[in-house]
């Protein structure tokens, strides 16, 4: 076959090339810092454990307080992009006797995936998995190792699939540079939730009981360089945790919202194929058009979709059009601005309890 020449693959390799110049001439020159582990919140079932994590440079962020000043926040930003990928580190994971190993790609990333032989009993939980870095040592000398945690739905009602720009968090998704802007002069402290979020996905988690324990899985666009920002957001709001699956930003992946997006539903919907979901969106950018698909591929699997009204009125009629569409499929769509408007309809369908709505309006409505 003919060898082509292609914008995509060319700029993949330009950036290979670019980052392993970079990185031999750190190393010849002593100039690399110690490597670390960063580890992602993972997700499993009671005989399989996924967890994803990269291997880098130590990058040197500094956990972000609410009185960082603005030139504190761009140097923590800048350290994010900045730090070296360590590509082909080999990792090797435990958990409960069980091992698992992994090579990372050219980007540093990794994948672990446990098979258990015998299952993880008991509700639903968080789980430690311990790391460390088999090869290459680190260039200041001494073992790397760090921790994962990985979550285990075992006994959900069903499970919620959240986007997170525009949705949780105000980004200005449809406006590229003032997202980028927004992101780097604030931090976990100074990002503003929407209001209500943390109340309604709380009673999402805890179900029509209230005591339950359904998995909340977050996916985004947003890089993979400013995870622990956006798990500190989480935190600091408190908003329930749950894993995140965000994308490595490079010239071969710009403009793959659909793709990623779509295709991380369609992996949580195989693992567990016995839990329906609710899906969480808004309508700045695919999310009906994405939402839509799901439903149509997977017939009987998602409750309810809830997509935050951030655009114009044009758009809201394509996305009442998407809406019209899935009721033929016995799935509500449900466009709103206010966060209590989805809590109620939540409730009349028995996703979370009466009771739920009046803490979600009380936190919508208590003072910034």
């Amino acid at each position: 076959m003919a060898w082509r020449w292609s914008p995509v693959t060319a700029a993949r390799d330009a950036e290979k090339w670019f980052d392993g110049v970079r990185f031999g001439f750190k190393r010849r020159y002593g100039l690399l810092d110690r490597f670390e582990i960063l580890p992602y919140r993972g997700h499993g079932t009671e005989r399989e454990l996924f967890l994803r994590g990269r291997v880098l440079e130590e990058q040197g962020v500094t956990r972000s307080m609410r009185d960082d000043t603005l030139g504190e926040n761009v140097r923590n930003m800048a350290r994010r992009f900045a730090s070296e990928e360590v590509a082909g580190a080999r990792v090797r994971g435990s958990f409960r006797g069980v091992q698992a190993h992994a090579t990372a790609d050219e980007e540093g990333f990794f994948d672990l995936k446990f098979e258990l032989g015998s299952p993880v009993d008991g509700p639903s939980r968080w789980h430690e998995v311990g790391l460390e870095l088999v090869r290459p040592p680190s260039p200041k000398g001494g073992l790397v190792r760090s921790t994962g945690r990985v979550m285990i739905p075992s006994g959900a009602e069903f499970g919620v699939i959240s986007d997170i720009d525009d949705t949780v968090v105000r980004s200005s998704a449809t406006n590229v540079l003032k997202m980028a802007w927004i992101v780097v002069r604030n931090n976990a402290h100074t990002r503003l939730p929407f209001e209500g979020v943390s109340a309604f996905y709380e009673a999402l988690r805890g179900g029509p009981g209230g005591e339950g324990y359904n998995p909340i899985f977050y996916v985004s666009s947003s890089p993979w360089n400013i995870y622990d920002l956006l798990e500190d957001f989480l935190d600091v709001h408190q908003v329930p945790v749950g894993p995140l699956f965000l994308k490595d930003w490079s010239p071969t992946t710009l403009g793959q919202h659909h793709d990623h997006k779509l295709g991380t539903i369609r992996t949580l919907l195989g693992t567990y194929p016995d839990l329906p979901f609710v899906l969480i969106g808004d309508s700045g950018e695919e999310d009906p058009e994405i939402y839509h698909q799901a439903v149509v591929e997977h017939p009987g699997r998602i409750r309810a979709v809830y997509i935050r009204d951030v655009t114009s009125p044009e758009r809201d009629r394509e996305v009442h059009a998407i809406a019209e569409k899935l009721r033929g499929h016995d799935v509500e769509m449900i466009l709103t601005e206010d966060t209590v408007e989805a809590a109620e309809h939540a409730a009349s369908t028995g996703l979370i309890p009466p009771e739920a709505v009046n803490k979600v309006r009380a936190r919508r409505d208590a003072p910034g």
